[in-house]
């Protein structure tokens, strides 16, 4: 393994980009989400030769292993706490443009991310 102190750097921060939704409610979150995931996943996997997602499978990518941040601001605060912690990266980026959202919802989202999930990670951090 490289440690960028043994070539005469300082170890740089780690962070954390992910795409997810946030909502009023985690049904909410799960509802608007899962069509476009669906839909967008579908387009690329035919070039990138994955999977397309099933239901169960998107279910398990928004729960606590998972890949994908989607859910109320607790459900979402609660787990980019815990994964910052267990990576022990300092930044988080939600991506949250999935193509297909209606522009309410992405701003919703926006809002939700800056006024309520954003202060409730640093409160679990701190």
């Amino acid at each position: 393994m490289i440690d960028a102190s043994n070539i005469g750097h300082a170890p740089l921060p780690v962070g954390v980009h992910s795409p997810g939704h946030v909502a009023a409610t985690d049904e909410e979150a799960r509802e608007e989400f899962w069509p476009h995931y669906l839909a967008v996943i579908r387009h690329v996997a035919k070039t990138r030769g994955f999977a397309i997602p099933t239901k169960q499978s998107f279910l398990r990518e928004i729960g606590p292993h998972g890949a994908l941040y989607v859910g109320s601001p607790e459900t979402v605060a609660q787990k980019i706490a815990a994964n910052l912690t267990t990576l022990g990266a300092t930044r988080f980026e939600l991506k949250y443009a999935m193509g297909g959202l209606s522009h309410g919802a992405l701003m919703t989202n926006i809002e939700l991310f800056g006024t309520k999930v954003a202060p409730r990670v640093r409160e679990l951090l701190a």
